[in-house]
């Protein structure tokens, strides 16, 4: 019984541990362009994945669900540029001649751009995810005649 007791006030003292109580971290949050600033140009993939990623996260991020579920969600908002990013880069590989594989810098595994653009966006999202909670970061200004269902504008 003793032994029920203990383990039942450890757990008590971990869900207090979860609760939204905690203090923003100053100066965590990455700032978004101003709403009439320039969008990323369409024939920079990584900025205009990048753009998405960073918006859909910190949007996504003040929901309940864990972040590696909302940092999937984000990823999911944004692969019409993703996609877009993809078709450039095979698209340049192609004219260059150049090998569709090669050894990653990181992990030292034959990998492709495709799979590097997807782990760099779900990397990316995480991270978004997890430093706009910690910050309580504000969702991006909504561009001028923009829907919010509209990730990748």
């Amino acid at each position: 019984m003793r032994r029920i007791l203990i383990v039942t006030a450890a757990c008590a003292g971990l869900a207090a541990c979860q609760g939204g109580d905690r203090k923003p971290v100053a100066g965590l949050c990455k700032p978004f362009p101003a709403a009439n600033a320039a969008q990323p140009a369409a024939t920079d993939g990584a900025a205009a994945t990048e753009d998405c990623l960073h918006r859909w996260a910190y949007t996504l991020a003040g929901g309940p669900d864990d972040a590696g579920t909302v940092a999937d969600a984000t990823v999911a908002a944004c692969t019409a540029p993703l996609s877009r990013w993809n078709q450039q880069s095979l698209g340049l590989a192609a004219a260059e001649g150049a090998p569709q594989e090669a050894q990653s810098l990181l992990t030292g595994e034959t990998t492709n751009p495709i799979a590097e653009h997807r782990n760099f966006a779900a990397d990316r999202a995480l991270f978004y995810v997890a430093q706009a909670r910690a910050g309580a970061c504000k969702p991006p200004p909504r561009r001028e005649g923009t829907p919010m269902t509209s990730p990748d504008k």
